[in-house]
């Protein structure tokens, strides 16, 4: 299973970045562990400064825009269901 968090505050782009993770794991069959980091202090202990941003099983791997539906399920390939 994928630890997943999305930093940021609550704007529409973190929403629709949950939706999309959502989503594509669904698609996929991938059981993920899905968060939302909305406290800022927390959001900034990982070094982004822009949001809406990603974290996979503890690494920042995206920054400051939606994920596309391909980048999302590149970060679930290989996770099991």
């Amino acid at each position: 299973m994928k630890e997943i968090k999305v930093l940021g505050t609550g704007c529409s782009k973190c929403k629709l970045t949950m939706k999309v993770i959502e989503e594509v794991a669904a698609e996929q069959g991938v059981q993920v562990d899905l968060q939302k980091v909305e406290d800022l202090r927390d959001i900034m202990a990982f070094r982004v400064l822009s949001t809406p941003g990603v974290v996979v099983d503890g690494q920042v791997v995206h920054v400051g825009s939606v994920p596309s539906r391909d980048l999302v399920a590149s970060w679930l390939k290989g996770a099991g269901a």
